[in-house]
């Protein structure tokens, strides 16, 4: 062949080879450029991933607010005293937005009607249009209306244990603060951020009370929107002694220090009340559970040797 023919194919092959090894080369050396920018890809994924969710959520949240008067029409309360307890009772489980009683009361309604559904097909199914069927229609019908009201009892229930549980620490961190200097609002607002991980029901409540004083409301009816949307008593109690201590002058620190002396003394009596009750608890699943197999591991032997001594010709001898 010409050998003119062959040096640009030569040539091509030899730059090729040369770019591929340095090529190689690069890679080898420098790992960690495509670590880093993997890592820099992992963030805009899981930001694109969260994004994403979020605006599912925010569609699922707009789709429940915009069917949810509709659906709850038939349960709305007649009378303003009624939709202000219900208002106050969705508040102390935690539910403070505007549409709050109609999802809470579209839910029942739902629940009403999907289990009046699934438990009137399944008993007429069944039973046929008979009474059982009907009690049964009925009973399920009911479990489906009051799910939701004892869903937002233990709910609430919680949220008031866990504010009793860790009220006497924030008034110790609050009287911490006080006496460094700081006024009520910036105590509330310090104690709001410290025991947001340990006692998150009392950040929140501190913080929405610190905002609300911020928003220029008077300190006593923040406390006492505090005392009441919580449904606590202490906190109740400790808004009380906090307006008379700001309306008289005296001491917030010192006031603090006995509130929370006082609710340590019956968080103890409490828990010595619940010890002595262990006892009397303990005697039903004793009798029940427990003394019947003592008794029989106790008196089975001896039954047995009795039964074998009285009557020899039951025992084969």
């Amino acid at each position: 062949m010409n050998l003119a023919v062959l040096l640009p194919l030569i040539a091509f092959l030899v730059t090729s080879v040369t770019l591929m090894f340095f090529f190689r080369l690069f890679n080898q050396e420098h790992p960690d450029v495509e670590r880093r920018l993997e890592a820099i890809k992992q963030p805009i994924r899981r930001l694109r991933g969260q994004r994403t969710t979020e605006n599912r959520a925010t569609a699922l949240k707009d789709i429940v607010q915009k069917t949810a008067p509709a659906l709850a029409r038939p349960l709305t309360p007649t009378n303003e005293k009624e939709a202000n307890r219900l208002k106050q009772r969705l508040m102390t489980a935690g539910f403070r937005g505007e549409a709050a009683p109609a999802v809470f009361l579209a839910t029942k309604f739902t629940l009403l009607v999907t289990f009046l559904l699934l438990a009137g097909g399944v008993s007429v199914f069944v039973y046929g249009f008979t009474t059982k069927a009907l009690t049964r229609v009925l009973v399920s019908a009911a479990i489906g209306f009051y799910v939701p009201e004892l869903v937002v009892r233990v709910i609430t229930k919680r949220r008031q244990e866990n504010i009793f549980l860790g009220l006497p620490d924030a008034l110790d961190l609050m009287v911490v603060c006080v006496e460094a200097g700081l006024g009520l609002d910036q105590a509330l607002r310090k104690v709001s951020d410290e025991m947001r991980k340990s006692y998150r029901v009392i950040a929140e409540e501190f913080g929405l009370s610190n905002l609300q004083m911020q928003m220029g409301r008077s300190r006593a009816e923040v406390l006492q929107d505090l005392g009441n949307r919580t449904g606590v008593d202490d906190l109740r109690s400790l808004a009380s002694i906090l307006i008379q201590a700001d309306k008289f002058g005296s001491s917030i620190a010192q006031a603090l220090r006995v509130q929370s002396d006082a609710m340590r003394t019956r968080r103890r009596q409490i828990a010595e009340e619940k010890a002595q009750k262990t006892a009397v608890k303990l005697i039903f699943p004793m009798v029940l559970f427990i003394f019947p197999g003592v008794f029989v591991v106790l008196v089975g032997p001896a039954a047995i040797t009795m039964i074998t001594k009285m009557f020899p010709a039951m025992s084969g001898g």
